[in-house]
């Protein structure tokens, strides 16, 4: 089948450390010459650059953009700021504060690692000081740090959006419930650990005052996803258009009101999302490559009659389409992996009339757990450099936050409305 020789070809060169784009290239290029497929090399081309072409590209490298110049500006520590205030006093306090804020920021940024980055650099020494143990820290950061990507500006639900053709306003809104499930799930972690080793046992609660204070100085950057969400929500511009609106913000209070960041910053910042966005869209293109072939053998319609004959119920598909994103994305970072699995699983799914907005809070849930998964957890290595952890280390301490989040894609898998009310509410529609 060739399904099983693409992926096998793709996985042994994938882990023998060959770059992402040159894995899917080669795989794509060795399939069509070695088994003498009926199609020309410049079709490759041809269908790389078709694969970045769709506007709603756009939107990716402007909202990676208004990610960095957040995660640089004074949006981050005014957050954290904000949160203390509010959460600090319980148990476990600074665990759940970096749960909030990671959740806050995510509403701004859209990047797991931004906000893992951003909000990691701030409240690890003060975690440190209270007593958490490196390790744990380095884990909650880099499993909570993931919630960016179940937030409004997520680029991985902008990413579903483009290969589905599922309304990314309706999908800005579907992993807001889930995402603040999780957030309540992994609080109860950091409450009993605060609680089972003494390091936290909470503070003072904050006085109206002080929460007031706190408030006014972080409001401006929880206006953000307020102005961004309430922009796409009333029609007055699209998702794609909210990106540049983000960048446009971002500026403003970072370079005016907060002071935070200086002009001569901004070409730095501006080449380091170059930098990434030509990575992701790289990958894109060379992903819509191996997709174009997987289409033209059929390889989508082979796939849909071996699970139909394996999982012939919505549940049963569900719970195979959950085993194979998490197997998948021990190996494979999660956008490479959505782009991969999307254009197979989605006509299998509409198939057995399950909604391509659940199905996309599904996948971005799934692979938003692949972020933390070794052997290449994006968040993963970014918590233990700001923690100075280990990775095994860290191991024992995720596997209770894992755990967490995976009972929470299951309950959301399975009870749909928690993905449908928000946008229910909002748009009358989903």
């Amino acid at each position: 089948m060739l399904t099983i020789q693409v992926f096998g070809v793709f996985f042994i060169i994938a882990l023998a450390g060959i770059p992402l784009f040159y894995a899917l290239i080669a795989t794509t290029a060795g399939m069509v010459y070695f088994k003498d497929l009926p199609y020309q090399m410049d079709s490759l081309l041809l269908n790389l650059i078709a694969g970045v072409e769709p506007f709603i590209l756009i939107a990716v490298p402007l909202f990676i953009f208004a990610g960095e110049l957040l995660s640089r500006g004074g949006v981050g520590k005014r957050i954290v700021a904000f949160a203390s205030a509010l959460f600090g006093w319980m148990p476990g306090g600074m665990g759940v504060v970096t749960i909030v804020s990671c959740l806050m920021f995510g509403g701004v940024s859209g990047s797991a690692i931004a906000d893992t980055a951003a909000i990691g650099s701030l409240v690890a020494p003060t975690m440190k000081e209270k007593g958490y143990h490196p390790d744990f820290t380095a884990a909650l950061l880099s499993v909570a740090g993931t919630l960016a990507l179940l937030m409004p500006l997520s680029i991985p639900f902008l990413v579903f959006a483009f290969i589905s053709g599922a309304s990314m306003r309706i999908l800005s809104m579907s992993g807001v419930i889930p995402g603040l499930i999780c957030a309540v799930a992994l609080a109860i972690v950091c409450i009993r650990y605060g609680k089972k080793t003494g390091c936290d046992n909470g503070s003072q609660r904050a006085s109206l005052k002080e929460i007031w204070v706190v408030t006014k100085d972080a409001g401006p950057a929880l206006l953000m996803p307020v102005i961004i969400v309430g922009g796409i929500w009333t029609g007055v511009f699209t998702p794609t258009e909210a990106a540049a609106v983000a960048v446009a913000y971002g500026l403003v209070i970072s370079l005016f009101l907060y002071k935070d960041l200086k002009f001569r910053d901004l070409p730095a910042l501006a080449l380091k999302a170059f930098q990434t966005s030509a990575s992701v869209l790289l990958v894109i293109g060379a992903t819509g490559v191996l997709s174009w072939l997987l289409t033209a053998e059929m390889v989508a319609m082979q796939l849909a009659e071996w699970i139909q004959s394996v999982a012939s119920q919505p549940w049963q598909f569900l719970l195979l389409l959950n085993i194979v994103l998490l197997l998948l994305g021990i190996f494979i970072e999660p956008l490479p992996a959505m782009l991969l699995t999307a254009p197979l699983f989605l006509p299998m799914a509409q198939a057995m009339q399950i909604d391509l907005v659940l199905m996309g809070v599904i996948m971005v849930m799934n692979l938003s757990i692949a972020l933390y998964t070794p052997p290449v957890g994006g968040t993963l290595f970014v918590a233990a450099k700001l923690a100075k952890a280990s990775i095994g280390g860290m191991s024992k301490h995720i596997m209770p936050l894992m755990a967490m989040n995976i009972a929470v894609l299951f309950l959301t898998s399975y009870v749909p409305w928690l993905s449908k009310i928000l946008p229910r509410l909002l748009f009358g529609v989903g």
